[in-house]
Formats: C-alpha cells, sequence, structure tokens
C-alpha cells in the first residue's frame, strides 16, 4: 500500500495522506451509487413482473365471472321457463275445473227449476184435493151430527123402556165384565198351577232354583255383651283395684270395656270383638277363681288366655272343616273359621250357622245335580269375612270374597261367597243353592232371636199390610210372622176373588217389608147363617 500510495503521490504531485479520504469517499459513493442504481432496476424488473401477473389475474378473474354469470344467467332462464310453463299448466287446469264447475252449476239450476216447476204443481193438485177434503170434511161432520141426534134419540129411548140411566147401564155391564174376567182368570191360574204340577218332574231344577233363589235374609244384629258371674260383691272391689288400677290393667290387656254397676254379683263385659270379649271373659273367671289380682298377674293372665284361645280357634277350624268333610282349606282360612266360634248374628253362631248352610247346601246339590263339593266348600266359607269384619272396613261380604281371592279359592266359591246376599246376580245353580242354604238356616224356628220391639213393630207392619186391601175384615199374623192369616167379609169379596187378593197381599209385602224366610198368606172367607129356634 506505501508503494502504491507513493505512486499515487508521485503522480499527482500530491500528498497521499490527504488524497487517501478523498479516494476512500470517492469509492464509497461510488459503491453507493452503483448499488441504488442495481436495486433500482432489480425493483423496477420485479414491480414490471408482479404487474404483469397481477393483470393476467385479473383478466383470468373477468373471463370466470363472464363464464360464471353466463351458465347462471342461463339457468335463471331455463327455470323461468319452467315455472312459466307450470304456471301455465296449472292456470289452465283451474280454467278445465272452472268451466267444469259451471257446468255443473248450470246443471244443477236446470234441475232445480225443473223440481219447481214439479212443487209448483203438486202444490196446485195439494191445494185442489184440500179442497175437496174440506168439503168431504164439512159432509162428515154434518153426517155425524145427525148420529150423535139419532144416537141420543137411541138412548133416550133405551132409557125409557129400560127405566136406567146410561150410567147405570154401563157400570150393571162393567161389573158382570169384571166378574166374569175374575172367574176366568181364577179358572186359568188353576189350570198353569195344575199344569206345573203336572210336569214338576221335567222342570224340577229350574222351579227349585228360582223358588229358594227369592228366599233371603239380609238381617243382621251383633251381640256386643259379655256377662261374668261373681261370687260375692266384695270380688268388685278386688277388681277394680286401688284408684282402679286392675280395672285398666284388664281394658287395656284386652282391648274392651268393663262395666261395674249395682247389678248384685255381675261384670259386663262390652266389646264389639267377640274373640276379645271372649278372653276377657275367661281372664276374670280365672282371675276370680285365683283370688290374686294385680296387674302383673292380669297381663300375665292375659297372655296365657290368648294363647289358649287361640289353639281352640285353630281347633274348632280343623273340626269344622272335618265335620262337613272339606278339605285342602289354607291355614289362615282354618284359623279364621276358628274365630267364627265366638261370633254371633241375631243370636245365632255363626261357625254353627256356616256347617248348616254346608249341609244343607251340600244335600239340595245332590238332589239338583249341582256340584256337591263346591256348594259345601262355598256353604262353609260363605260367612268367613264376619270373622274380622271389626278389623277390617267393608261388609262380611266383601271381606270374605277378598279372603277366598287371598288364598287362592275356587271361582266357583269365590262367586257363591260374592252372591250369597244379592250383593251381585248369582251365576251359578251352587251361587244359588248357597244362598238358599244360607236362608233357610236363618230362617228356620229358634235359630236367631231378635228383640221384642223389633219383633212387635215387623207384625204390625205385616197386619198393617194386610188390612190396607179393601173387603178385609180382620187379620193376624201367626207362627212368629211366618204366616198371615186374612179374614174377608164375605158380602164384599166373593170366591174367586180370595185368590186374587192373597197374591196381591204376598206381592206387597215382598215389596214394602223386609223379614228371614217366607210368609205364608192365607185368606178365609166364611159364611155363616144362625138362626134361633124359640
Amino acid at each position: 500500500m506505501k508503494f502504491n500510495l507513493n505512486c499515487f503521490d508521485f503522480l499527482l504531485g500530491v500528498d497521499a495522506n490527504v488524497v487517501w479520504p478523498i479516494c476512500l469517499v470517492l469509492a464509497i459513493v461510488v459503491c453507493l451509487g452503483g448499488g441504488i442504481g442495481i436495486g433500482v432496476l432489480i425493483y423496477k424488473s420485479y414491480a414490471k413482473k408482479t404487474v404483469g401477473g397481477v393483470k393476467e389475474e385479473c383478466e383470468k378473474m373477468k373471463k370466470d365471472a363472464r363464464d360464471e354469470s353466463k351458465t347462471y344467467l342461463k339457468e335463471a332462464r331455463e327455470e323461468q321457463n319452467r315455472l312459466r310453463k307450470e304456471l301455465d299448466n296449472q292456470s289452465k287446469e283451474q280454467r278445465a275445473e272452472i268451466a267444469r264447475s259451471e257446468q255443473r252449476v248450470a246443471q244443477r239450476e236446470d234441475q232445480l227449476i225443473k223440481r219447481e216447476m214439479a212443487i209448483d204443481k203438486k202444490s196446485d193438485l195439494i191445494d185442489e184435493k184440500k179442497k175437496q177434503l174440506e168439503s168431504k170434511e164439512r159432509e162428515l161432520d154434518e153426517i155425524e151430527q145427525e148420529l150423535q141426534n139419532a144416537h141420543a134419540n137411541m138412548l133416550s129411548e133405551l132409557e125409557k123402556v129400560a127405566k136406567l140411566t146410561q150410567d147405570e147401564a154401563k157400570q150393571i155391564l162393567m161389573d158382570e165384565l169384571l166378574d166374569e174376567a175374575k172367574k176366568d182368570a181364577v179358572v186359568l191360574v188353576k189350570e198353569i198351577e195344575q199344569k206345573a204340577k203336572d210336569e214338576a218332574d221335567k222342570k224340577a231344577k229350574n222351579i227349585i232354583g228360582l223358588a229358594i233363589q227369592r228366599c233371603s235374609a239380609d238381617h243382621a244384629s251383633e251381640i256386643a255383651v259379655s256377662v261374668v258371674e261373681l261370687p260375692n260383691e266384695d270380688m268388685k272391689g278386688r277388681l277394680i283395684g286401688r284408684v282402679g288400677r286392675n280395672i285398666r290393667a284388664i281394658e287395656n290387656s284386652t282391648g274392651v270395656d268393663l262395666i261395674i254397676d249395682d247389678t248384685p254379683d255381675v261384670v259386663t263385659v262390652s266389646g264389639f270383638d267377640p274373640v276379645r270379649r271372649e278372653i276377657a271373659k275367661l281372664t276374670i273367671e280365672r282371675l276370680v277363681s285365683d283370688g290374686r289380682i294385680h296387674p302383673a298377674k292380669i297381663e300375665e293372665t292375659v297372655d296365657k288366655v290368648k294363647r289358649e284361645i287361640e289353639q281352640q280357634m285353630k281347633e274348632a277350624g280343623e273340626n269344622a272343616a272335618f265335620e262337613a268333610n272339606v278339605y285342602g282349606l289354607h291355614p289362615e282360612i282354618i284359623k279364621l273359621l276358628g274365630r267364627l266360634k265366638y261370633r254371633t248374628s241375631y243370636g245365632q253362631n255363626v261357625l254353627k250357622h256356616s256347617l248348616e248352610v254346608s249341609y244343607l247346601a251340600g244335600m239340595m246339590a245332590a238332589e239338583l245335580g249341582a256340584d256337591v263339593k263346591v256348594a259345601k266348600r262355598a256353604g262353609l266359607l260363605h260367612d268367613i269375612g264376619k270373622a274380622v269384619d271389626h278389623e277390617v272396613e267393608g261388609t262380611h261380604v266383601t271381606i270374605g270374597v277378598d279372603i277366598a281371592k287371598k288364598f287362592k279359592e275356587q271361582r266357583g266359591v269365590i262367586h257363591a261367597i260374592e252372591a250369597h246376599h244379592g250383593d251381585v246376580e248369582p251365576q251359578t245353580l251352587e251361587a244359588i243353592i248357597v244362598q238358599a242354604a244360607d236362608s233357610i238356616s236363618g230362617a228356620r224356628p229358634g235359630a236367631r232371636r231378635e228383640s221384642l220391639e223389633n219383633y212387635v213393630k215387623r207384625l204390625e207392619k205385616l197386619e198393617g199390610v194386610a188390612n190396607s186391601f179393601e173387603g178385609v175384615e180382620q187379620s193376624y199374623a201367626i207362627q212368629a210372622g211366618r204366616e198371615i192369616r186374612v179374614i174377608v167379609k164375605p158380602e164384599v169379596v166373593n170366591d174367586e176373588a180370595t185368590t186374587f187378593m192373597a197374591k196381591e197381599i204376598a206381592k206387597k209385602i215382598e215389596a214394602e217389608l223386609e223379614y228371614p224366610g217366607q210368609i205364608k198368606v192365607n185368606v178365609i172367607r166364611e159364611v155363616r147363617q144362625v138362626e134361633y129356634a124359640k
């Protein structure tokens, strides 16, 4: 470098220290100028290329847009043509339908016009016939008036000849016709009854079934008290205990009420549950017999008596099923049967009543050719609901049906239980037999008892029904209301009328009174002539 600088210096004849910075600046300026020029050339070349590409892209997009618009325009024109064709077709169809409707309307108008013309013609004919009828009616009225006048004249002449008024003659005729009709009816009734008797062998089953179906008893009166006799009056105080603790212990343990009144040597046990009453009764008897009466002893005795009663009920149920020859009963039903030993209805023991019904149903089923096993089983179980009717809501029939369904009894047995009081219509012969057997067992003399007041009222009502008929002189209810004897006036009621009166009295008794079993109506007509020899 020194060599070169020295050369420059030599050539220029200038100081090398001065020339060197100047040359460096010039070199830098030249480089910058060349770089800028090259950069400008490169930028111009790039810009030219870029602008050319953008122009090509724009041209291409314009071309694509023109092609796409042409396509859309073509499709729009095709859709427009299609819609125009559809509208044309629809308008043609609508015009055709309108034309057809106008044609139908025109046809209907023609028909209506023809009908109006026909109606006008008929109206004219009707008016003409109406005038003719009015003319004939006037003629008929005149003829009827003439006939009435002639009839009145004839009646007047007949009254003069017969010496009777028209009402008197009519009454005589009606009385004669009524007497003849009654005589004919009595003869016909007797013939029907005789015919029924002659055909009894053929129709025995139907007649017996219908007859026993009408025998029903819907009364139930529960005995709600039991009486325990005491050896002396001092025992009452011991039963009551200090401040009443003994009597409260007995009532709480047994669920009954004890009534200790002025009746000497007697304690009354009151409660609707017969099993609880029996437990309380036996408990008191054993406490009195033992002599030791205090709350602990009472609870011990009650528990012991309960176990004994449960065992007795189970044995009673098993014995009842064995006596009735009914097997395969559920153990729970056996227990419920045993509870009926302490249940009464009208004073009749329900377990004994159930056994009677089972016996009667079995005998009738055998005679009528029905299913004896079903009849006996249903007869034994028909009042099973009474075993728990103090604990469960509902009638004993409903409760009995629920129990039978719960323990899977036969359908025929369930239906007989449901129908034995007429809650539903009997659908089987066995159901009718059980219904009749229940009525027979409850209606037999001495089976049930009722209060004197109810008994007297029932007899008075029975005699009142008989006395309400015209021509009855006296009536007497006999055989505890099982028969009513009616004595009629012989001058008012003849022999033929007694048959009708007996039937009418029986119908009125059935309609107005409630009674167990059946009532015999006996109408008596008696004529007596009394003379005295002097």
